[in-house]
This record gives structure tokens, C-alpha cells and sequence, in this order.
């Protein structure tokens, strides 16, 4: 990655800083999906300068980051943030220093409890028909290896478009987890069209962090 371009999330009274990484973010997914190299990937990248801060852990400042300066260029974000004006600081396409770490941004998936003991009682459910042994007994042989809720990193309220399209009346939010990972040395490859780092085995794409 060799340029980069920043946005400052600018929250008032009215608009928390929350409420405005879920306007912003839903934006800049689209402009990702309008841009994208094939049906999952993007050539750009995005990355949170400010993650881990108090208060919203995304922080205030959203990264995107390009190979070519012109890539930036065609994306023009101005004109999908153009309703947000107020709330927004754009600057202009800068050079990535020439010393920076390296990190990925990633998303997880995160179980909360209600999803975990429905998986626990499908399993149990399961291992009882084939096995013909008591429910309550399977129960008790998987709460060995039952999952333990960790705490789940941060994360900005979505909207699936896809999801809305098929059904308009049923509720498509839902929260897109995001990590940061500490990476020894740059990875090079492509990303998700939510602009995260994707993961080819065990190597992940990475980006400058400075």
C-alpha cells in the first residue's frame, strides 16, 4: 500500500460517534462494492489508525489505503459521503511514510450466549438420536467442551443490502466485527469489500499502520 487517504468522524450532540461510524461505514462499503476487482474482493483497503480508543474503540479517524494513487482517485468517496459533510473531515491522497508496523484488520465472527447453547442442544439432540443415550446425559458430556464467551471485539452495526433486497420487511442489521492483529512484516493481497484483510490460510493480507 502506497497511499492513503484519512476521514475524521466529527460527532455533536445530536449524532454520536457510534450512530455516525454506522452512516459512514454502510457508505464506504458501497463505494468498496462499486469498485470491487471481482464478486468478493477489493483492491483498497481500510484501516482504523485510532482503534482500541476509549469510549468507541473504532476511534474517530477511518484509514482507506491504495497500491496506486489513482485507484483512490476513481473511488471518490466525496461523493458518497456527500450528505455527511457536517460530520466528516476529508483530506487529501498522501504518500504511506516510508517507515510504518504492519497490522490487519479483520473480521470475526462472534457467538453470543443464546447461539452457543442452541449449538449445544443441536449437538446434544443429535449425538442422543444416534447413540440412543439420555439428552440431559449428552448435555452434560458437551458442557466439557462448551465455548467460552470471550470478549468480543469491536464493532459497527451494519446493513446487508443483499439481505434487504430479498426481504424488504425483515431486519437485515447486524454487527460486523472487527480485530486488529499485530502482523511481523507485510502480506501482500486483496480484501473484503468491507475494505477488511482477508485470510488465505494462515497468512493475513496486511496494511501499514502509522
Amino acid at each position: 500500500m502506497k497511499y492513503y487517504q484519512d476521514i475524521t468522524l466529527l460527532p455533536d450532540a445530536e449524532s454520536a460517534l457510534g450512530f455516525l461510524w454506522q452512516k459512514i461505514y454502510q457508505q464506504v462499503h458501497i463505494a468498496l462494492v462499486e469498485q470491487k476487482v471481482d464478486d468478493q474482493h477489493s483492491a483498497i483497503a481500510v484501516s482504523f489508525p485510532n482503534y482500541g480508543s476509549k469510549g468507541f474503540p473504532l476511534g474517530n479517524k477511518l484509514r482507506l489505503l491504495a497500491k496506486e494513487k489513482g485507484q483512490l482517485e476513481k473511488l471518490n468517496l466525496a461523493r458518497f459521503l456527500s450528505r455527511f459533510e457536517d460530520y466528516t473531515h476529508q483530506k487529501s491522497i498522501q504518500p504511506v511514510p516510508e517507515s510504518t508496523s504492519h497490522v490487519a484488520f479483520v473480521r470475526r465472527r462472534v457467538k453470543g450466549q443464546a447461539r452457543i447453547e442452541k449449538d449445544m442442544l443441536d449437538k446434544a439432540l443429535l449425538w442422543s438420536k444416534k447413540s440412543g443415550q439420555n439428552l440431559e446425559l449428552c448435555l452434560q458430556q458437551l458442557e466439557k467442551s462448551k465455548p467460552q464467551i470471550k470478549q468480543a471485539p469491536a464493532f459497527i452495526w451494519m446493513e446487508s443490502l443483499e439481505t434487504k433486497t430479498r426481504n424488504p420487511m425483515g431486519s437485515a442489521k447486524f454487527p460486523l466485527f472487527i480485530e486488529r492483529v499485530e502482523l511481523p512484516e507485510a502480506n501482500e493481497g486483496l480484501f473484503n469489500c468491507y475494505g477488511l484483510s482477508a485470510v488465505r490460510g494462515e497468512q493475513i493480507v496486511s496494511v501499514p499502520h502509522f
